[in-house]
Order: C-alpha cells, then sequence, then structure tokens
C-alpha cells in the first residue's frame, strides 16, 4: 500500500528541512513547497519539489493534486516587511486552507508560533491565555489562527502547534552569532541579570508533536497545542551549560536590560542589527509556556532540554563553519547573518 502523500509548505527553511527528513523516516512521501529550491541532495530520495509561493493559489491548488496531509510551515520571519509578512502569513495561509478543503485532504496541520502570546506577566502560559502579538510577525501569527479556527467551523481538521523558539543540527541565524561568540572565548551578554527563565525547544521534538498530530485521532488532534523543552532553566544556567561544553574561556555576562534594549531598539531602527524587537524585548524575562496538553491528549514527550539542544546545535556548527563561512547572508535561520554592530562590540568581549 503506498504512503499518504503529505504537502510540506516551508519545506526549504529549518523546520521544514528537517520536518522532511523525519515523516520520510516514518514513511510518508513528502512534496517540499517553497518560494526557494533547496539542495534536494539534503532531503530523502523520492522527496519532491515544488517552486512558488503560497500566496499563489494555482501554484497551490497543483501542489495539492494527490495529498492527503498538509504540514503548513511556510511563513514570512520577523525582518520581512510589513507587507510581506500579513500577505504570506495570512493571506498565505487561507489560501492553504482553503484550497486544502477542496482536496478533500484529511488534515492540515498549522505550524504557528508563542509569538501570538506577547509578553505576558504570568507563567508558565497556557493555550487559553490572551493573544497579543508583538509586531507584524505576532499580529499575523494571531490572523492566521484565526483562519485555522474559521475552517475547522468548516470541517475542516486542522492541529495547530504553537512552538517555542527551536533550535538543531543546521540552525543559524541568531544563534550561529552566539556559537561564533562562544567557539571566540567572548563574554556573552545577556540582557538583564539573567535569572529569567526562557524556554527554547529542539526541532526534533518539534517533528515529533507534527507526526503526532499526523496520526492521532481526528477528534483529539484538531485542536491548540504549546509545545517547548520541558526541562529549562535559567539563562544564567543555559547558556552557562554551553559555555562549559564549550571549554573556550567564554562565560556569561550581565548587561543593564533598559540601557540595552534602548541601543539595540535605535541599531535595529537603522538596520545595524540582525536583533530585531521579539529578540531583544523578551531576552530578559521569563517566557515559557505549559506543555500539559500536548502531554496528556497526544502523548508527546521532549527528548531534549533547553542545554542538550544549544549543545547538539553548537556541535553541528563546529562541524561545519568552513561551509557557513562561504555562504551568502540571509534573513532565515538555515543561513548566517550579518551581525552588523554586534560583530564591532565582539571585538571588545
Amino acid at each position: 500500500m503506498e504512503q499518504p502523500l503529505v504537502l510540506l509548505t516551508g519545506g526549504a527553511g529549518f523546520y521544514g528541512y528537517h520536518a522532511a527528513n523525519y515523516l520520510a523516516g516514518k514513511g510518508y512521501r513528502v512534496r517540499v513547497y517553497d518560494l526557494v529550491d533547496p539542495d534536494h541532495g539534503e532531503y530523502p530520495a523520492g522527496t519532491e519539489f515544488r517552486q512558488n509561493d503560497v500566496r499563489d493559489r494555482e501554484s497551490v491548488r497543483r501542489a495539492l493534486q494527490d495529498v492527503s496531509l498538509v504540514v503548513h510551515a511556510a511563513a514570512a520571519l520577523p525582518l520581512w516587511s510589513r507587507e510581506d509578512i500579513m500577505t504570506t502569513n495570512v493571506d498565505g495561509t487561507r489560501i492553504i486552507l482553503e484550497e486544502s478543503q477542496k482536496a478533500k485532504v484529511d488534515r492540515a496541520v498549522y505550524i504557528s508560533s508563542t509569538a501570538i502570546y506577547g509578553v505576558p506577566e504570568r507563567h508558565p502560559i497556557y493555550e487559553t491565555d490572551p493573544m497579543v502579538g508583538v509586531g507584524p510577525y505576532g499580529e499575523s501569527k494571531i490572523l492566521a489562527e484565526k483562519a485555522c479556527r474559521e475552517f475547522r467551523e468548516k470541517g475542516l481538521c486542522v492541529p495547530v502547534l504553537r512552538p517555542k523558539t527551536f533550535i538543531g543540527t543546521a540552525r543559524l541565524g541568531i544563534f550561529q552569532v552566539l556559537y561564533d561568540w562562544v567557539e571566540s572565548g567572548k563574554h556573552i551578554p545577556v540582557i538583564g541579570n539573567g535569572q529569567n527563565r526562557y524556554q527554547l525547544m529542539e526541532v526534533e521534538d518539534l517533528c515529533f508533536a507534527t507526526y503526532l498530530t499526523l496520526i492521532g485521532e481526528l477528534s483529539k488532534v484538531n485542536d491548540t497545542f504549546n509545545v517547548g523543552a520541558q526541562e529549562f532553566q535559567t539563562v544564567n544556567a543555559d547558556l552557562g551549560a554551553l559555555c562549559e561544553y564549550a571549554k573556550t574561556c567564554a562565560r556569561v555576562m550581565h548587561t543593564p536590560a533598559g540601557l540595552v534594549k534602548l541601543a539595540l531598539a535605535l541599531f535595529e531602527k537603522i538596520h545595524l542589527s540582525p536583533l530585531y524587537k521579539w529578540i531583544y524585548g523578551t531576552a530578559d524575562k521569563d517566557s515559557f509556556v505549559s506543555t500539559e496538553k500536548i502531554e496528556k491528549v497526544l502523548g508527546w514527550k521532549a527528548e531534549y532540554s533547553n542545554a542538550a539542544a544549544l549543545i547538539r546545535s553548537y556541535q553541528w556548527y563546529l562541524e561545519h563553519k568552513n561551509e557557513i563561512q562561504g555562504q551568502v547572508s540571509g534573513v532565515t535561520h538555515r543561513v548566517a547573518w550579518k551581525q552588523g554592530i554586534l560583530g564591532l562590540v565582539k571585538k571588545f568581549m
């Protein structure tokens, strides 16, 4: 019997790359759909590729032929323009859902974000807590989730996953900046005193959660679930564990939150820093979600702690840093980011 065909939007991205390999390992056939045509050699044999935009309805319709399952992860990231973020994340999601329903797919999983919670005062954060998006990206994810709820009411099964920031092998972006500093034995400045708890997660744990939404009973998975590391400590402890592993003399350094945030906001405005508001605005705050719901309903369990995920990702960086240095920089999580003024600051750390 032929295995189900999964349409994976955003398949060229960091999560998409891992999800394609993970799902193929579970026996699924995968059709990658993305604006970017990735290196086909990084994907399992038999993977299909469609290069196009989720805002292109006709292309989406063609890509859904013979598809029984959809994992919709395509998204414009915070460094993109507001217009691209809104049209991709909101309009594109609505197109995916509309065409998925017409194609009579079994279910369409939406990869959302905990950015929809803003910067709440109470933790842990539950799925029922208010949604207050920070910036265009957070706002767009809220509107996209609204579309998901609408299509649930129309009869389409739409599981929604809200992951914390996920890392793992091949994760670059802002984490490549961190790993570069750690390898160089620099002070690692954290905003504030580092006593806050900031939950991350390993991308393999997110792939496992995605898999569970694809195989679970429709009545159970047709819901919204937080997902994040189950074991995490303070920023001091988790970054300290990475520095200790690296053995490069790198160590955590505390900075005055108000002053640093003001400076980073200015540098962002004049395009001298790759850090955007969601990163520096929440870096000194507690930020962790409850995963109780997905544990109880779907039987999900995380394999990696914050520290283990950071170390695993750093190991990959060390093994591939020569390849990374030859890459063209960009704004996605699978390429290096230009450090901008942070590169100058690094010299004094």
